[in-house]
């Protein structure tokens, strides 16, 4: 990022008095850009209804840290914690520096148990999973300190009550570690004493957005890891030529951090023969929210997909790949299998900051069902227990609907 000092001899001349050709003070920057991040989420944030957040309090606490900050990191800092006030995995700094804490869930989904966090699920293929991490462990400290501090400190400080949701939100962010950084965690299992456990960086090669296989029984198997390349509609539709004839089809979707819905948007067209509703959306207005309004998904394609689907989920599907198993469902075409997903509730805007050119998201337009349920609060149709295995369940509940 480029310095704030550079920045303030590259701003432009105004006017040709000498007044206005004065160069502006690092603290006005720092003040102005604070301010429009500021101002920017009282007035389109979407979820202050649901929130303990005191926001303008948050502007008492933390513009005063960001006019007077001494560098660029202290201030990047304090605008992190400015969105960590909102305790919304959602709404954050689009590229947050190395070593600053991750947004969770990362590769464990936990709640507090005590002065410890009890581990509800453990993402698949992870560094959690492979160092054997299981669902019930107790993780005590990360790097030797205490897990009860570390959430304590992650906590927003500008709560008008009490909320188990932001407690959640902190916990979880504790056991995820820092950006780019491997973890030590110390583990209780059962009666077992603590041991400490080293989870390093994950090296291994990215997977592809789209992957597919046919199954035993005649099923077919795809598997999307990411809405967020516009090739993968395309490889969709390679992948269900292929499949075509399949009794039956699973869509996984587990480990899918989202994307686009111009990339889910076309696949779910695939499976219907005529223009339905997938979702209903809303956005702020004035105080509270606007009314709804509908979004449709089209038919395409050389032909339609007409038999059973099921769409696997986990804790870590999260934003489109929890708005694609809705809207499959909202069109009649799927059955969902496996764990409630990430809660991520809403379309995100951009912002960049004016002066600074520091980037952040934040949620803007919350996402419903076809019936107007909240995005967050989808189950799916299958709830599958902690440690399950969720692809045989899947296919259990696809041979069940192909039996019919």
């Amino acid at each position: 990022m480029l310095t704030r000092r550079f920045l303030c001899a590259a701003v432009p001349l105004l006017a040709a008095s000498r007044a206005w050709a004065a160069e502006p003070t690092p603290d006005i920057i720092a003040e102005q850009d604070f301010d429009e991040l500021w101002e920017t989420l009282r007035d389109r944030y979407c979820f202050f209804a649901d929130k303990a957040t005191d926001w303008n309090k948050v502007r008492d606490l933390y513009r005063p840290l960001a006019v007077t900050a001494q560098s660029d990191k202290v201030y990047v800092e304090v605008l992190r914690l400015t969105l960590n006030e909102l305790y919304d995995a959602h709404t954050h700094l689009s590229d947050p520096p190395d070593g600053t804490p991750r947004w969770p869930t990362f590769d464990l989904v936990v709640e507090r148990d005590g002065d410890a966090a009890v581990i509800h699920a453990v993402q698949e293929d992870s560094a959690a999973a492979t160092a054997g991490l299981k669902v019930g462990d107790h993780v005590t400290a990360v790097e030797a300190q205490p897990i009860l501090a570390l959430a304590t400190d992650l906590m927003p400080r500008c709560l008008t009550r009490p909320d188990p949701v932001a407690e959640r939100y902190a916990w979880n962010a504790a056991v995820s570690g820092r950006r780019r950084e491997g973890r030590r965690l110390t583990v209780r299992s059962g009666a077992a004493p603590p041991r400490v456990v080293e989870l390093p960086l994950s090296t291994a090669d990215a997977e592809p957005a789209l992957s597919w296989r046919k199954l035993d029984g005649g099923l077919g198997y795809i598997r999307i890891a990411s809405f967020a390349d516009a090739a993968t509609a395309t490889a969709f539709d390679g992948a269900l030529e292929a499949l075509k004839d399949a009794r039956g089809l699973i869509i996984d979707v587990r480990r899918n951090g989202g994307g686009d819905t111009a990339v889910a948007r076309p696949i779910m067209g695939r499976f219907i023969p005529e223009r339905k509703p997938y979702a209903r959306m809303r956005r702020r207005e004035g105080a509270g929210l606007s009314g709804a309004w509908t979004e449709y998904v089209e038919p395409r394609g050389p032909f339609t997909y007409t038999r059973p689907v099921v769409v696997l989920t986990d804790a870590w599907s999260a934003s489109m790949a929890e708005g694609f198993p809705m809207g499959m469902r909202g069109i009649g075409r799927a059955r969902i299998v496996g764990t409630p997903m990430s809660g991520l509730g809403a379309a995100v805007f951009p912002l960049r900051l004016d002066r600074t050119g520091i980037e952040a998201q934040y949620s803007a337009e919350p996402v419903y069902d076809v019936n107007d349920k909240p995005r967050w609060q989808l189950q799916p149709d299958v709830l599958t227990r902690p440690g399950d295995d969720i692809l045989a369940a899947g296919q259990k509940e696809l041979v069940r609907l192909v039996g019919r």
